[in-house]
């Protein structure tokens, strides 16, 4: 039999099928799963979700925690011509109702732990024909309990009722694989649309240059919805490899012990995962001698942990990278090179290439500030419904009708080509890997009672890369505390979207146009009272 091609996003896991379906492809919730198991229970999703109206190019919302049922989930969407829309599961009601809607998604895949949740969006989600949850819906029939009305089925009963023979539904490579939203500086979230053809050149690209084959078992702590997560179930799939899914860090010791237990070899963290684990090491002692490959995106590492890391992970090589959702990844650093150029993120991934412009669009040389533009399969085809958020990040290339990526943050090169991270060119966040919205907080912040005015900001920190800063004025007469501004903001936002500092002042710094001066702030000392104004631009400030 000649190998299959990989066209299709889930065309890795026919293959992986292909070459062993007995070998044990997810370790998840205790549980091992064979690649044999993950085929059969996908294909028979993928038809429960034709049976109830899903067809080619139809938007299939997966609301789920890491775990068996979110793996299941991801390649049933893919195997029915649906486009995966995948969303975090801290995602709180307003904005779940929001990217259900925007999406125009006909499906929902989640658990019934998260029914609080999206029975209230549903609401909102009027497309929604079908859900499909874990543990099914709740039984509370009580008056003012939010309501499903379409139809509605456990994951085992869907899984049972169907045979594992889905329609084709002609499918291509040019055809959406996912729509993954990220957070806009209008305050909602857009969807990146983004290709079989681009996801299957990304997952192939990256696994090349992290030398992943068969014989890894890849480690995952972080949420599906975060587009690194995802791609280690992607890549594993690829590989034909064994992924252990991890539900998240934040108990790390049981976490760490099944890595142990599971004889993982590659390591995928975050800055802020790198800290705790340099912190057990000093307290415990504890060490990863099967881990090969530990990799690290969202934030530039320290760059006195990469040694340390050395001694956490004796074995293996360490990989700096950089990327964005809109295109996945754009570079890496060879590991050998990580002690030499320890806040470099390196050159462009394989296939790809990337190219420094000064903000008049000429190209700028060595050691000098430019902006990152990106070429290559990998680059999404646009914002979906956001035609002008669309043309201001896919630029006319140097071919004719092409166009290339603009990340919009600033970068210097070296003379051998390896980048260098500078700042971003946007007022958007991103923490912890993530892409936060001030917007979108200040919208939240503004709903708690007592709030006159607020306003956020993204602030330098090591580990996160920034860290949300609040800055409040409180109406005359009210006193609120930040810890009560913090826990309104917990029930209303994602963890990660959580302000760390939370900095009460008598007013906010404006500009002579009345505006919110973030330059004012971003320079402002905390616990220090803002100037009144922003000297206008015709008069040089003093």
């Amino acid at each position: 039999m000649s190998p299959r091609v990989q066209r299709l996003l889930h065309d890795a896991l026919l293959a992986s099928v292909d070459r062993d379906p007995a070998k044990v492809a997810v370790i998840a919730d205790g549980d091992r799963q064979t690649y044999g198991t993950l085929l059969d229970q996908a294909l028979r999703l993928a038809r429960a979700l034709q049976d109830n109206g899903v067809r080619r190019g139809d938007r299939v919302a997966v609301y789920l925690d890491n775990s068996w049922h979110a793996v299941v989930a991801v390649y049933g969407v893919l195997l029915s011509g649906g486009v995966l829309t995948i969303i975090n599961p801290q995602t709180k009601a307003e904005k779940l109702a929001f990217v259900l809607a925007d999406s125009e998604a006909s499906a929902l895949l989640t658990e019934r732990s998260l029914a609080p949740v999206f029975l209230a969006a549903l609401a909102d989600a009027p497309n929604i024909r079908c859900v499909i949850s874990s543990g099914g819906l709740p039984d509370d029939t009580s008056s003012d309990a939010p309501r499903f009305h379409g139809t509605a089925l456990s994951f085992e009963q869907a899984l049972a009722a169907t045979d594992p023979y889905p329609v084709s539904r002609g499918v291509i490579s040019i055809d959406l694989a996912a729509l993954i939203y990220t957070s806009g500086s209008t305050g909602n979230p857009k969807g990146v649309m983004l290709t079989h053809q681009s996801m299957v050149f990304a997952a192939g690209s990256i696994s090349e240059y992290l030398r992943l084959d068969a014989t890894d078992r890849i480690v995952n702590v972080l949420p599906f919805a975060f587009d690194y997560g995802l791609y280690q179930l992607l890549m594993t799939m690829l590989m034909g490899a064994t992924l252990v899914v991890e539900r998240s860090f934040v108990y790390p010791v049981p976490v760490l012990k099944r890595v142990i237990e599971n004889e993982v070899t590659v390591f995928p963290i975050v800055p802020t995962i790198g800290a705790t684990l340099l912190s057990l090491n000093r307290a415990g002692g504890w060490t990863f001698p099967t881990v090969r490959r530990v990799t690290n995106t969202a934030a530039a590492l320290p760059a006195e942990f990469i040694p340390k890391l050395a001694t956490v992970f004796p074995n293996a090589l360490i990989f700096a990278m950089y990327g964005l959702t809109e295109c996945k990844r754009v570079a890496y650093l060879e590991p050998e090179r990580v002690l030499d150029k320890p806040t470099s993120v390196g050159k462009a991934i394989p296939g790809t290439e990337v190219f420094l412009l000064s903000p008049d669009g000429q190209p700028v040389p060595p050691g000098e500030t430019g902006v990152l533009h990106v070429r290559g399969p990998h680059v999404m085809l646009g914002y979906w419904n956001q035609p002008e958020l669309t043309a201001a990040m896919l630029k006319p290339g140097n071919l004719p009708g092409e166009r290339v990526l603009c990340t919009h943050d600033f970068f210097t090169m070296d003379s051998d080509g390896d980048l260098y991270f500078v700042g971003r060119s946007d007022d958007i966040i991103k923490t912890r890997g993530e892409k936060v919205s001030p917007v979108e907080v200040e919208n939240v912040l503004h709903r708690i009672a007592g709030v006159r005015e607020a306003a956020v900001i993204g602030v330098p920190d090591e580990l996160l890369g920034e860290a949300i800063r609040a800055f409040i004025v409180l109406d005359d007469g009210t006193a609120l505390t930040e810890q009560h501004v913090k826990r309104e903001c917990m029930t209303r936002l994602e963890s990660f979207m959580v302000p760390r500092d939370v900095v009460f002042v008598p007013e906010l710094p404006k500009t002579t146009t009345a505006k919110v001066s973030k330059r004012l702030l971003r320079a402002m000392p905390v616990g220090i009272a803002p100037a009144n104004r922003e000297p206008s631009p015709a008069a040089p400030a003093t």
